[in-house]
């Protein structure tokens, strides 16, 4: 009987958590710079589009954000045999990981410009 009590505290608990962080969601982009720079990915995107965070976390990708870029098989081989963010893209329940490349890829000067407010970064000359 003890042992059914705190399984369901334990239970309530993670799903309060789930909850606090579903309506707090980072609403700034993840910018991936490995094993390329500039890869953006955004929550308030997904979540707008009626995902939930449990949708992702621990089953595709960590909480800790970037740690998925840690893996060596965060390649984009690995999205197209349905691994990570290919687990949706996969052209049926979202765009297809090998199409619309500019929409995640933003690069170098993407990424700079999401540093800085949407303007280029300026160098002198």
């Amino acid at each position: 009987m003890t042992i059914r009590i705190i399984s369901t505290v334990l239970a309530l608990l993670a799903l309060a958590a789930g909850l606090a962080f579903a309506n707090a969601y980072p609403e700034a982009p993840i910018v991936f710079d490995k094993p390329v720079r500039g890869v953006l990915f955004s929550h308030k995107t997904h979540m707008e589009k009626g995902l939930s965070c449990e949708m992702c976390h621990n089953r595709l990708f960590e909480m800790q954000a970037k740690k998925a870029q840690q893996n060596s098989d965060f390649v984009m081989e690995s999205l197209y045999q349905g691994k990570y963010c290919g687990a949706c893209h996969n052209g049926t329940l979202a765009f297809a990981s090998n199409t619309r490349c500019a929409t995640c890829h933003i690069g170098v000067k993407g990424e700079e410009r999401l540093k800085n407010g949407g303007k280029p970064e300026k160098k002198g000359h």
